[in-house]
């Protein structure tokens, strides 16, 4: 994939150094978990994975009280819901979700009765990633099936996207929750400006670099390709758990010696034999790029600002960036 798109211009860098956890009194993670839904006289959103989650919690403050489907290193394309986590989305005011990226929810949510369903897939453009390997085991590629269902739904890595999003929540939380429509206003105000300060410190640190090549174990990065000018080639597909065919490992061999390729980066939640393997036969390094879609122990940072600005660490290295 060879996606190119000026970069949009953000506010001033130095908004970067207010990045971070930010004034926002937002629930913990661990409160969150600890905390069911439907027992409090707050507003309570059941948030299908961990960008949803912070969305929930940057957005509504002291004034909602979020559950997550997806725990903290679990691999949310293939979660299965328990009944009682399908019993607590049923009973929840508000539920937020990414359709298209975890099937079992997307049922779970079309069978409730939760007035408010928020599809962040639905407050920005999915856009048409599918031009990288996406065979499943002995299946053939370009069947219809698979090119139907190759629009990317990983928007969150890119911030202005994620912005777009977070704004669209912020108007649901709005309407749903009139009584604390200002303070949602306030708080969305306040995570954008973060988001713009990130995406103005991923403009400037990736302006100028060796390469505008980088390799990946899944193809979670494109709109963040797409967004700073960059070629994101994925070992496998959009799937993390897709096993790339030897032609495509050769390929990306021959590519790497050709665009001047130093690093295969792979991520936390599932495995890096392969991206570790197609490193050492083509003597190239490896290091993580993290596709956020849960904050653990091993994540380079406490939440979704701190990760990704580890993420242009990562970049500027691998990348070259002067």
């Amino acid at each position: 994939m060879n996606v190119r798109r000026r970069p949009i211009s953000g506010i001033a860098v130095a908004a970067v150094t207010a990045l971070g956890l930010g004034t926002l009194s937002a629930c913990s993670s661990d409160s969150a978990e600890a905390s069911g839904g439907g027992g409090s006289d707050k507003f309570d959103v059941v948030a299908s994975f961990y960008p949803m989650q912070y969305l929930a919690e940057q957005i509504g403050g002291d004034h909602v009280n979020v559950t997550t489907l997806t725990e903290p290193g679990q691999e949310p394309h293939d979660l299965e819901l328990s009944t009682k986590q399908t019993a607590e989305l049923g009973e929840a005011d508000a539920v937020l979700y990414l359709k298209s990226l975890q099937p079992a929810v997307d049922e779970a949510v079309a069978q409730s009765g939760v007035k408010t369903k928020i599809d962040a897939a639905s407050l920005t453009k999915l856009e048409d990633h599918g031009d990288v390997e996406h065979e499943h085991g002995d299946e053939e590629s370009g069947s219809e099936e698979e090119e139907e269902s190759t629009l990317d739904p990983h928007v969150w890595l890119d911030p202005v996207k994620y912005a777009e999003v977070a704004k669209g929540v912020a108007t649901a939380f709005e309407k749903a929750d009139p009584d604390h429509a200002t303070d949602y206003k306030k708080n969305v105000a306040t995570l954008t400006t973060k988001l713009d300060g990130l995406n103005t410190a991923y403009e400037n640190g990736l302006k100028t670099t060796d390469t505008k090549v980088f390799f990946t174990n899944h193809a979670a990065f494109g709109y963040l390709a797409e967004r700073y000018g960059l070629t994101q080639e994925a070992i496998a597909g959009l799937d993390p758990e897709s096993e790339p065919s030897p032609a495509r490992i050769k390929e990306l061999q021959e590519e790497a010696k050709a665009d001047g390729v130093t690093t295969v980066f792979y991520e936390t939640l599932v495995s890096d034999k392969t991206a570790k393997t197609l490193a050492k036969d083509a003597n190239l390094k490896t290091d993580v790029l993290d596709p956020l879609e849960g904050i653990t122990k091993k994540s380079e940072g406490e939440d979704y600002i701190e990760v990704m600005q580890s993420n242009l660490e990562a970049l500027k290295t691998a990348l070259g960036a002067k």
